[in-house]
């Protein structure tokens, strides 16, 4: 079995790149039935969900070949939600600290289990895991500027807002910066 996080209600599990290639090739419900979960299509709104399959395809894949011992801070990490035994979301690291000692932490949610605490619980466990690698100084997140849980997941987790920018999407995009600093 691979490594994983526990939380009172959640199970953390990242992805080795073959799973990754097999919710690319088969799906999420291939995906779901290796791992042993419960079938739940995740209701995510559409920038979600292109951002999920662009980060799959361009990111997430490529980088878990190319660093397989740290597949950990390139990977999308499933939210198990160990009540029902099935992912309800996923979060992950854009990757090992940089020279400044910064990383990047994005996630999102099935709008199915929103408002529960279930973002923030997920987002405490791997801010905590990534901190402990001593490198790591700032953790840093975007969020859209309307989207308030998201917001409050980063100030429930000890995130300072640090400004707000347009992403050049096809529609582009407003969203906050964000950031936590080691202390």
């Amino acid at each position: 079995m691979s490594f994983k996080l526990q939380t009172p209600r959640l199970t953390l599990i990242p992805l080795q790149q073959q799973q990754l290639l097999i919710w690319q090739n088969s799906g999420r419900k291939d995906l779901e039935k290796m791992l042993d979960l419960q079938h739940n299509p995740w209701d995510l709104e559409l920038f979600y969900e292109q951002e999920t399959s662009q980060a799959l395809r361009d990111f997430w894949i490529p980088q878990t070949a190319k660093f397989p011992l740290d597949y950990y801070w390139y990977t999308n990490w499933e939210i198990i939600l160990n009540s029902s035994s099935c992912s309800v979301g996923g979060i992950g690291l854009a990757g090992l600290p940089d020279n400044e000692g910064t990383s990047e932490i994005g996630y999102a949610l099935d709008q199915k289990f929103r408002g529960q605490g279930i973002a923030t619980e997920a987002a405490q466990a791997l801010t905590e895991w990534a901190f402990q690698d001593a490198g790591l100084q700032v953790l840093r997140a975007e969020t859209p500027v309307d989207n308030a849980g998201s917001q409050r997941v980063l100030e429930k987790n000890k995130f300072q807002k640090t400004g707000e920018k347009t992403l050049p999407l096809e529609i582009p995009l407003q969203v906050f910066t964000w950031e936590r600093r080691r202390y």
